[in-house]
């Protein structure tokens, strides 16, 4: 089975992508799209599972529980700026009512409902820059491990064209912490213009699993572990939303040692084996 998913025309419910533990074959992460037309509402909730709305575009009303919160969003497109996003606990059934065209990601893992729902405005959300060169990108923290929720971590990343993101390619697929920590994650790729293309790799020390995936606009890339380096060709600039989730919500990862004379600034081949 292919790491990838597509995306697909609308259902009834607005669903175009819908990626649970079950059909990822792991533990932890959910992940869901809606796209929305002006009016129409789409309804959720899980018990034992907490959720983060990331309002990619368009606004949106959501109700979560008893708390109501209006006109969330207002981005035109995922490249505009940070997020506006709501947080809803495990356990608490929410509502998104779209004012115009919009389109929502829902981000899900394990939680145990002891967190009240609030909204996450764009100035909440931490920016950071990553790398030099054309190993830039520019990061915004939604829910980092810093962040008030039970498991999930939420991060957009936009990669200029031309550049690599994820890279040094690197892995938190042991249980090792502090050395580093188990975490499943997924990638919602965007890109602008939206004909373009993008290239993601993963694979693993034994290569037990290798796989290179040339993703579209739209598309899911799922790790269930390994190493996930991601390339944007010139002309085409990439926005990915992660999600990640674990045993530990830490964020701790191990580059492969291959390549990790790039992420210390040595020289190729220096410090071979270490």
């Amino acid at each position: 089975m292919s790491l990838k998913v597509r995306s697909h025309e609308p259902d009834p419910q607005g669903v175009v992508l819908d990626i649970t533990p079950e059909s990822a074959g792991w533990r932890y992460v959910g992940f869901k799209v809606v796209r929305l037309a002006a009016g129409q509402v789409h309804d959720g909730g899980e018990e034992g599972r907490e959720a983060c709305l990331v309002v990619l575009s368009g606004t949106v009303d959501v109700t979560a529980g008893e708390v109501r919160f209006d006109q969330m969003g207002g981005r035109t497109d995922v490249f505009e700026g940070p997020a506006t996003s709501v947080y809803v606990p495990a356990g608490t059934s929410y509502s998104i009512k779209a004012a115009g065209n919009a389109e929502v990601a829902i981000c899900t893992a394990p939680g145990g409902g002891n967190r009240r729902p609030r909204v996450i405005a764009p100035e909440d959300v931490r920016l950071e820059t990553r790398g030099q060169g054309t190993n830039q990108r520019f990061v915004r923290n939604i829910l980092d491990d810093a962040g008030d929720a039970e498991s999930l971590l939420v991060v957009e990343v936009i990669t200029p064209g031309g550049h690599w993101s994820s890279y040094p390619p690197h892995k938190h697929d042991r249980d090792a912490w502090p050395q580093e920590t188990f975490l499943e994650e997924t990638y919602y790729h965007r890109l602008s213009p939206p004909q373009g293309f993008a290239f993601q790799r993963v694979y693993t020390d034994d290569r037990s699993i290798d796989e290179t995936m040339a993703v579209e606009d739209g598309d899911v890339v799922q790790v269930p572990r390994g190493y996930h380096p991601v390339g944007a060709p010139h002309g085409y600039d990439l926005y990915y939303l992660n999600v990640m989730a674990g045993p530990r919500r830490d964020w701790v990862f191990a580059n492969d040692p291959a390549h990790d004379w790039i992420a210390r600034g040595a020289s190729p081949g220096t410090d071979k084996g270490e």
